[in-house]
């Protein structure tokens, strides 16, 4: 069955309202939440950029049955991966057993304020890689050393872990990366409903032995009573997301997203976020991930003062709409 989730978008919204807007999800009936992890907002107009880590602390502690997960964490240069695993393991117990570590290579608008440069992306997969080694060896509960190429790790031990190692979900674009991480990871994280990532992803799992998994979704939508209000809220807030990730990820400002973005158009984002208050555009949009293979798909709701709107629609039309045009078994990757 196809589940869908909650997006916590931590640029956006203040803390408390998170923390807030996480229960109204889960009454909603929402099946799991994502919360990004970033430094800087996308965009000015956002307005936010609180710690996730402390979010979602709160977060387990106000939920009790939805799933939880970073969408996603670099584990390579704003934290280091010791640090990391012990944040994910708190998080496991403090969720008892309900969340998820995503992680992914990083953005430069997150991982520049360190000042340790932004190196290419094939340097950059290398060193998310050797992150998953160090966490994987940390949930253990075993003493470790560890010496690679990017990091080092001396006399390291987690000393509170949950019963079950907590499962790690990578982002991944492009045949490069499926093939560096489906042996590593548990399940896959991606923003594009693309085909082809969830079957070389099985493809490359099965070939290493390991069994299928998870294929992790996201989709922006900017649902409101007034279209042109929704179109105005989606262009003002998403519209750097048309530039697409090779672009997104190397860019280190605000000021660089908001040029980027300076000549995209309101009715250029509404053809890329179904904007408005009806179902079927959004169902329409969403059933892109669930024809591509996608096992979750986790919705963002475009604008901070429409979540507990947002979540009594979801609860009374959108998320039955959904449940009832989803297949029951997503296409085989």
């Amino acid at each position: 069955m196809t589940r869908f989730g909650y997006t916590l978008m931590t640029e956006q919204a203040g803390p408390t309202q998170l923390v807030r807007d996480a229960q109204l999800a889960e009454r909603a009936g929402f099946d799991f939440e994502v919360s990004s992890d970033h430094y800087f907002p996308w965009l000015e107009a956002q307005g936010h950029a609180s710690y996730a880590w402390s979010t979602l602390g709160a977060v387990s502690q106000v939920t009790e049955q939805v799933e939880l997960m970073t969408y996603v964490t670099c584990p390579t240069q704003r934290y280091h991966p010791a640090v990391v695993a012990q944040k994910a393991a708190t998080m496991g117990l403090l969720s008892g057993g309900r969340f998820t570590l995503g992680v992914g290579a990083g953005e430069n608008l997150n991982e520049h304020v360190v000042g340790r440069g932004w190196p290419s992306v094939r340097v950059r997969q290398e060193m998310l890689a050797e992150a998953i080694e160090i966490i994987r060896e940390l949930f253990t509960g075993e003493l470790i050393d560890y010496t690679g190429e990017h990091f080092r790790v001396e006399s390291a031990r987690l000393w509170d872990l949950p019963e079950q190692p907590v499962p790690i979900a990578a982002a991944v674009s492009g045949a490069r990366s499926i093939e560096r991480f489906a042996p590593l990871a548990d399940h896959l994280i991606a923003v594009q409903p693309e085909g082809d990532l969830v079957q070389g992803w099985a493809q490359h799992r099965k070939d290493a032995g390991q069994p299928a998994s998870r294929t992790i979704g996201q989709i922006p939508v900017c649902w409101g009573p007034d279209r042109d209000a929704a179109v105005h809220t989606a262009h003002e807030q998403f519209r750097w997301f048309g530039g697409g990730w090779a672009v997104n990820a190397d860019l280190p400002t605000t000021a660089g997203f908001a040029a980027a973005s300076q000549f995209v158009r309101p009715e250029d984002v509404a053809e890329s976020i179904p904007c408005g208050p009806d179902v079927d555009p959004i169902v329409k949009a969403v059933s892109a991930y669930w024809d591509a293979g996608f096992t979750d798909i986790a919705l963002i709701q475009v604008g901070a003062d429409s979540q507990e709107e947002f979540c009594r629609f979801a609860e009374a039309e959108l998320l039955p709409a959904l449940r009832e045009a989803a297949p029951a078994v997503p296409p085989a990757g």
